[in-house]
Parts: C-alpha cells; sequence; structure tokens
C-alpha cells in the first residue's frame, strides 16, 4: 500500500484506533509471507514491515548475494514454507525457469524467486518496489515504479498515477509518468514543472520525472490493476501489442496513444 492511500485508510475508515496490516504475499506462495503483527511490532506506512515466523525472506543481487540495507534487489524466499507451490500444470519446465532458475543457488540451496523487488531498511523492515520488470535503471539508479507512484498521489493534485521507464540513450531509461488528477485541478504546464519538483523532493535529483503526461483516466483490467505494459508502449512511442480485451475500456488506450503521438509530433517540430 503506498503511504498515502496507509494514512488515508489509518485516518478515515480507522479513526486512527485501527492498526492497517499491510502484507506481502503471491498466489504462489499460498499465504502472506511478509507481514505487519499489530500489537507485537511497530508499523511503517508503506512497508509490509518483516517476514511472518519461520518465512526466511531476503534481498539479494542478480548473483543471490544480500544486498546493504536501503537497497533494492530482488525478493526471494531462500527456505522452503508449508504453503510452497509444487509446479505448474503439466509445465514443470515452466516452473523450474520462472521460479527457481533466475537466481543462482545460495550456499548450495535452490532459492524462490518471486518476481518483485524490494528493499530491506535498518530495521529489517522490507519495501516492495514492484514486479521486476516495473523497476527502471535511471543512470545506474534502481528506481520502483510503486515508490515513484507514491510520491505523486501524495501530491493533493493527483488523484491516480502510473510510471513507466522508456529508453534513454544517455541514461539508459527515463521516467514517464501519466497521472490523473483531483477534479478542482486541471492540467498545466505549471503543475507539470510542481509534480516533478515534488518527486524531487520526496526522493531525490535522480528520481525526477522526464515527461508526465495528464490523462483523463488510466487503462485498467476489470479487477482495478492498471495495465503499465500498454503504458510502456505508449510512452515510448510505440504501437500497442497485446491483447487489449484485458482492459475494461479500451478506448483509453487509443486516447492515450493518440494524444502522445501528438505530442512527441510537436516536439520534433
Amino acid at each position: 500500500i503506498n503511504p498515502e492511500a496507509w494514512m488515508w485508510y489509518h485516518r478515515v475508515i480507522g479513526g486512527e484506533r485501527c492498526p492497517i496490516v499491510d502484507t506481502w504475499w503471491q498466489t504462489e506462495t499460498g499465504g502472506v509471507m511478509i507481514t505487519a503483527l499489530p500489537g507485537a511490532i511497530p508499523t511503517k506506512p508503506g512497508s509490509a514491515t518483516r517476514p511472518f515466523p519461520g518465512i526466511m525472506a531476503d534481498v539479494v543481487d542478480k548473483d543471490g548475494q544480500t544486498v546493504a540495507d536501503n537497497t533494492g534487489g530482488y525478493l526471494v524466499i531462500k527456505h522452503p514454507w508449508p504453503s510452497m507451490l509444487r509446479t505448474v500444470y503439466n509445465n514443470p519446465e515452466r516452473f523450474q525457469k520462472t521460479y527457481w532458475d533466475p537466481i543462482p543457488p545460495i550456499d548450495g540451496q535452490q532459492v524462490y524467486f518471486a518476481g518483485d523487488s524490494a528493499r530491506r531498511d535498518e530495521d529489517g523492515y522490507f519495501w516492495i518496489l514492484g514486479r521486476t520488470d516495473d523497476v527502471m535503471n535511471v543512470a545506474g539508479h534502481r528506481l520502483g515504479s510503486m515508490e515513484l507512484e507514491s510520491a505523486l498521489v501524495a501530491h493533493p493534485a493527483v488523484a491516480e498515477a502510473s510510471v513507466v521507464g522508456i529508453p534513454h540513450e544517455v541514461k539508459g531509461e527515463d521516467i514517464f509518468a501519466f497521472v490523473t488528477l483531483e477534479g478542482n485541478y486541471s492540467p498545466s504546464e505549471d503543475l507539470d514543472k510542481e509534480l516533478k519538483q515534488h518527486v524531487v523532493t520526496e526522493i531525490g535529483a535522480i528520481a525526477r520525472p522526464g515527461e508526465i503526461q495528464f490523462a483523463d483516466a488510466l487503462p485498467k483490467t476489470r479487477s482495478g490493476k492498471i495495465v503499465r505494459r500498454f503504458l510502456r508502449q505508449i510512452a515510448a512511442g510505440q504501437d500497442i501489442v497485446g491483447d487489449k480485451t484485458t482492459v475494461e475500456d479500451p478506448s483509453i488506450l487509443d486516447k492515450l496513444e493518440a494524444e502522445i503521438r501528438q505530442r512527441h509530433s510537436q516536439t520534433k517540430v
């Protein structure tokens, strides 16, 4: 949960009396793996806190080495757990390739690769940065889409945000943000600059978005998840490739694609 949503839920829904239990888990894990334990440990807005008792989670680099505190890396589970998945039906090769091969064995033991990026702070609390393909490498700095989106949503003008990386010839990747505004705000050049500076204030200069595209709505699945893979293609000026029937309102994609193409053509002129 992004910190702004955490605080709102705690204040408005919980009346500042109820604890917020933020968790990390997957269908494949069969249960909660990292979770707050109200009354046992303090919570932090935006963090899933610590692994559930018996769960051996770690944040490692691509070689399987534990990274330093507050450094982004790959979230892995280092030891088996009772509810773990056993295979992919009729496709054991995919099971091995997807969950076990990406990170080499650690001390001779295979580790479960979650496909998520995370960091662990000095208190041992885990912060989920997003899916590994949603983590951007901007001039050698790993930035998660989730933390960038949380920074944008923390601004009073922003109702919703989705951030993707696009190719950049100098930095490797640049940050492209799609933003929907609260009803009493309108897109403007001044607001564009204000939001970029707001992200710098929240995270740092390296996180300044290269471009911000204001949008009436963002493409979502019927379950409410923003479809970043299409936004990434649109932001890069590419044709949309993939099954758009998974999007609840495909017309949003068409509108955004047209607006970005027009924007890029004006920039070239």
